[in-house]
């Protein structure tokens, strides 16, 4: 299957160091990612972002679980952001725009091709996970992990590290999917006995099973805390690269 350059460039760049040129381009072109995406996000509102699995389809409880929650997130006031491809992802957007409300992807470029969904009001291709992961984070007051694989996992596990660390503020930290989850939990909770982690840290997120709790649980810890409203934003400037 064929690779595309940046990822192949990636790869290189991960295999230690390299010429002094080639890592002065990869810099370049990682920062041009990262200001694709600011200028692309900058006037999107406060967000929530929504991680799970591509692979569950439209009919799957936890796919119409995630629409659920993109449509609850939307009359929360939020734009609801995600993955932007298919599954999980697509279904929280989904849910979004069938409220009327705004829905947005960081879509990263992959060799099997992932595209951004039909649901989506902007979206911006990333080819470099780690830029990806910024972005995702960069503009969101809550995160809401359905069941998902190890990049789904990897994302819940930088959100609460961020927070338990001090690296961003208290954000909201939801985990959906109680039967899916239970032996994470449980391990979670051996972390604990152990002493890795601390009993506080089992706090850092809502482990639930309801939908309907997760827009209460949002309103009292995002918009409340955060004292979250759509203040007017300045006029985009199309020559930045703003819409």
């Amino acid at each position: 299957m064929a690779e595309t350059k940046a990822n192949n460039s990636e790869k290189i760049f991960l295999e230690g160091p390299q010429s002094r040129w080639r890592e002065f381009v990869f810099i370049v072109k990682a920062l041009f990612e990262f200001f694709k995406g600011f200028r692309k996000f900058h006037f999107l509102g406060p967000c929530a972002t929504v991680f799970g699995s591509a692979r569950f389809k439209e009919g799957h409880p936890y796919y119409e679980a995630a629409r659920k929650i993109g449509g609850d997130l939307a009359k929360l006031g939020f734009t609801v952001m995600t993955g932007g491809g298919p599954g999980i992802m697509e279904a929280a957007n989904r849910g979004a725009k069938e409220e009327g409300g705004r829905s947005v992807g960081c879509n990263i470029v992959l060799p099997m091709e992932q595209k951004h969904n039909p649901y989506l009001d902007k979206w911006v291709n990333i080819n470099y996970f780690f830029v990806r992961k910024v972005l995702l984070s960069k503009y969101s007051y809550a995160f809401i992990v359905l069941p998902g694989g190890y990049g789904t996992l990897d994302e819940f596990f930088e959100a609460i590290t961020l927070i338990q660390t001090g690296k961003v503020k208290k954000f909201p930290v939801v985990l959906y999917g109680k039967e899916y989850h239970e032996k994470l939990f449980e391990h979670l909770q051996r972390m604990v006995l152990e002493g890795t982690i601390s009993e506080q840290d089992l706090k850092l997120f809502l482990f639930t099973d309801t939908t309907d709790e997760i827009p209460v649980f949002l309103e009292e810890y995002a918009v409340k805390q955060f004292k979250l409203n759509r203040k007017k934003i300045p006029f985009p400037i199309g020559i930045l690269g703003e819409k």
